[in-house]
């Protein structure tokens, strides 16, 4: 069997007819014969287009000097790069260019032709001239002027979305222009918002503006568009919510530009524009604290993070290791976590001091050897079990890592000369109605009674709780030497839920809707106060310079969002009709779930900071020494593994009111 003749240059036969000096040659003889066409056709208009007519010495003049002038014109246009151009993006300065190359031409024509021959007829002159140059002109804006075409009436089955864009400034402009560049993308803005009356009625690069926000709706009814793009990259986090919130009432993929870096550098383009980030829907600029005082605060000095690899902790890493620590100690009990920011810290920071141990914070003998090898001296404890419902049904489990976890880091942190100890504590400690919460309000309790006893100068009356048999005391030599000098100041920061946190709901309603749906909502009246991870953990690292022991700081959360809303809002940015394409079910509150979260007890007050995002909560009194008997006789009945360990948390918390009492689970 004959092979055929094939090559290996993108499977073309021919390849050089793609090249584009082939396209230049076939360019230079086209203006060849536009200059030979257009001046004869001059000629021809001057007497009326009647051949016969054209007196012998205008036609010989004219055959002398065209093929020269016709060989000069391709010179000049190679002179003017005219043949380098890529036509297909052709703008400003290549008409510029073109108008230049034509007027060269043209008057070296008018030259030679008189100083040879004699003057030419006036009008041979202007009507050469204006024939050689739309010639030319429109062979350079032919492509451009079909790609134009094809984008402003594609044929049907081809045109993939219709744009409802909002904003006629400059970041639109540049939209259209690249939607313009690249119309096999089969999208086109059939219309524009802005809230600028001026511009109403107007067209913004072939476009009508149709109206301000207010008229987003009717807009996208009536031009039928399926995707909506919001370039106005300056407008404020208030001011573009209120546009978000209009846009999400309408069934359109929602689309939006980063921020004005994109503007500034020249970036706009259809592959700028992101999806709406869920923090844009919160009601509230982001949060961005002067950090000056934590670099001052974490510079030069040895930090642990407990619970490191997980989505608080990790983030608290990255901010530390962003302060140029002394050295950074990450210890969690998941390694795959750990092994994972262990790499892209390594990677970001090639320099810094990085040491990842696997360890629990359950394991005082661990812990201890953590503390009295490396010495921190400022610990962030982010250990914890966070999931209400698991914990719901495992309550022990919840009291041993989250209690006496926390504990036993604490007692290691103060005998080992630790100067800041920062709890990441939650809303759901306030009048908690689950065991999760419970036990994170215990642990604010422990940060509590720490602090009291140090300020006391009764440190050595906190018992070293374990569960070895014969482990080493902290007091070695039996003297009290090591409670002499204690100073470590112990805090708590208590903020809500965090965007795109191990557990939020936030990748639940994705996954649901990625599937088709259902998606489920416990309930359409709950309510939950919402942070992004990076301005959780700035505020946690603020509050933790301000800290003077025994404080419980409460972050500014901005307004509670309702999490029926939240999965709308996602329905629509997915492009999906709520309740009609994606279903949404309600499933009732889980077991120790609550409609709303509060940040506050009642009784503890607030106190304001120097920073209007960071309040302190008034502690609330309790008896130390009872406190700390409860304590160790909870730890026994948690490591027994007794049913009845929601009744012992409730004597420890006043405030705390399960949910459903009759449930028992181990």
């Amino acid at each position: 069997m004959k092979e055929r003749n094939l090559d290996p240059h993108g499977g073309r036969l021919f390849p050089w007819l793609s090249s584009w000096k082939l396209r230049a040659g076939l360019m230079m003889v086209y203006d060849f014969l536009a200059m030979v066409v257009c001046w004869l056709l001059a000629l021809l208009i001057r007497f009326d287009f009647l051949y016969s007519q054209i007196p012998p010495e205008y036609l010989r003049a004219y055959r002398v000097a065209i093929v020269p002038s016709a060989v000069v014109t391709v010179v000049v246009f190679v002179v003017f790069q005219l043949y380098r151009s890529l036509w297909q993006y052709v703008s400003l300065e290549e008409l510029v260019r073109c108008l230049e190359g034509s007027a060269a031409a043209s008057l070296l024509h008018i030259l030679v032709i008189t100083l040879l021959f004699g003057r030419m007829p006036v009008s041979y002159y202007l009507a050469g001239t204006v024939f050689f140059t739309v010639a030319i002109v429109a062979s350079r804006f032919f492509y451009r002027f079909v790609r134009y075409l094809r984008q402003k009436h594609p044929q049907k089955g081809h045109e993939r979305h219709r744009i409802l864009l909002i904003g006629a400034g400059e970041a639109g402009q540049m939209i259209l222009k690249d939607l313009d560049k690249n119309p096999d993308m089969g999208s086109r803005v059939v219309a524009i918002i802005d809230d600028d009356s001026g511009k109403w009625g107007r067209l913004f690069g072939g476009v009508p503006v149709v109206g301000g926000r207010n008229e987003i709706p009717d807009a996208v009814k009536q031009y039928q568009a399926d995707t909506i793009y919001l370039a106005i990259p300056s407008a404020s986090g208030e001011n573009k919510r209120a546009i978000l919130d209009i846009c999400s009432q309408t069934p359109c993929e929602l689309k939006q530009l980063p921020g004005m870096y994109q503007l500034m550098s020249g970036q706009v383009s259809i592959s700028a524009m992101k999806d709406v980030a869920l923090e844009d829907l919160l009601g509230r600029d982001p949060i961005r604290p002067d950090m000056q005082d934590v670099f001052a605060f974490i510079h030069g000095k040895r930090v642990l993070v407990t619970g490191g690899g997980g989505s608080i902790g990790s983030e608290l890493c990255r901010q530390i290791a962003a302060h140029d620590p002394e050295q950074l100690i990450i210890f969690d009990v998941y390694e795959n976590n750990a092994y994972d920011i262990q790499q892209e810290l390594k990677k970001e920071y090639p320099e810094m001091n990085l040491r990842v141990l696997i360890g629990s914070v359950r394991d005082s003998r661990r812990i201890y050897e953590v503390f009295d090898v490396y010495r921190p001296q400022v610990v962030y404890h982010a250990a914890a079990h966070k999931h209400v419902p698991l914990m719901e049904d495992s309550p022990c489990e919840a009291v041993k890592n989250n209690v006496l976890g926390t504990y036993k880091t604490a007692y290691a942190a103060m005998v080992h000369g630790c100067e800041r100890f920062v709890l990441i504590s939650t809303d759901k400690a306030v009048n908690p109605t689950n065991v999760m919460g419970a036990s994170k309000r215990l642990c604010e309790m422990i940060i509590q009674c720490f602090d009291a006893k140090i300020k006391a100068g009764q440190a050595d009356r906190l018992p070293q709780i374990f569960t070895h048999a014969g482990f080493e005391s902290a007091d070695k030599d039996g003297t009290g030497s090591v409670f002499a000098d204690v100073k470590t100041e112990f805090v708590a920061v208590r903020f809500g839920n965090v965007l795109g946190s191990n557990g939020s709901v936030i990748p639940l309603f994705k996954k649901q809707i990625a599937a088709g749906g259902p998606v489920t909502v416990t309930d359409p009246n709950i309510i939950r106060y919402f942070m992004t991870i990076p301005e959780a953990v700035s505020l946690v690292m603020l509050a933790g310079t301000f800290a003077n022991g025994g404080e419980i700081f409460v972050l500014d959360m901005g307004q509670p969002v309702k999490i029926d809303t939240l999965a709308r809002n996602l329905i629509r940015q997915a492009g999906f009709v709520p309740g009609e394409d994606i279903e949404i079910v309600y499933t009732g509150l889980r077991p120790g779930e609550k409609l709303y979260e509060e940040k506050l007890m009642a009784e503890e007050g607030l106190q304001k900071t120097d920073n209007q995002l960071i309040h302190i909560g008034r502690p609330v009194a309790f008896d130390y020494d009872k406190f700390i008997v409860q304590l160790q006789a909870l730890m026994d009945a948690a490591y027994d593994n007794e049913a009845d360990i929601r009744s012992r948390l409730m004597d420890m918390v006043s405030t705390y009111h399960p949910a459903d009492v009759a449930r028992q689970a181990v």
